[in-house]
């Protein structure tokens, strides 16, 4: 992981730009790797062991309004996460998507989630979102989260 500042002040009450402000405390979960443009952590709230969020690092509420920079990192980054999520879970492949428009969230951010082999057809595609916003007896926990960003972040480093 190579942190560098964001390139722009951050936005307060965004819950994204205040890790972004504290990338180097974070824990695994919200650090899973970043550069000078984008971070990655393992989403909260969610049942799917692996499903990951790639965020920018400054303050940005649509897509159209990505640096050149920030876009030509876009996609090297969803494909060596999908790459390594493939080689940390055994997943068939990966979803991409972004909305950033949930209460609270508006903040640009990528989804980049597992879809397993065994995944039943009822939450295949965009229903794969009824696995987010679980509840808490159901979402991973905090030390599985953790485990699985450093087990990624290892699938993404130099030479692998």
């Amino acid at each position: 992981m190579t942190p560098m500042p964001p390139t722009t002040p951050m936005s307060r009450g965004c819950l994204t730009c205040e890790h972004n402000a504290r990338i180097e405390s974070l824990p695994p979960r919200e650090r899973v790797a970043a550069d000078g443009h984008w971070r990655v952590a393992h989403a909260f709230g969610t049942s799917l062991p692996g499903w990951l969020v790639l965020v920018p690092r400054r303050h940005v509420t649509a897509v159209a309004d990505l640096t050149d920079a920030e876009a030509a990192a876009l996609g090297p980054w969803q494909v060596r996460l999908s790459r390594a999520l493939r080689d940390a879970t055994g997943c068939a492949k990966t979803y991409v998507a972004q909305f950033a428009e949930a209460e609270g969230f508006a903040h640009v951010h990528f989804h980049i989630v597992p879809r397993m082999a065994g995944l039943p057809p009822e939450l295949r595609g965009p229903r794969v979102f009824g696995l987010l916003g679980a509840e808490a007896a159901d979402e991973v926990a905090a030390a599985e989260r953790d485990r699985l960003a450093t087990l990624i972040a290892d699938r993404l480093a130099p030479g692998r």
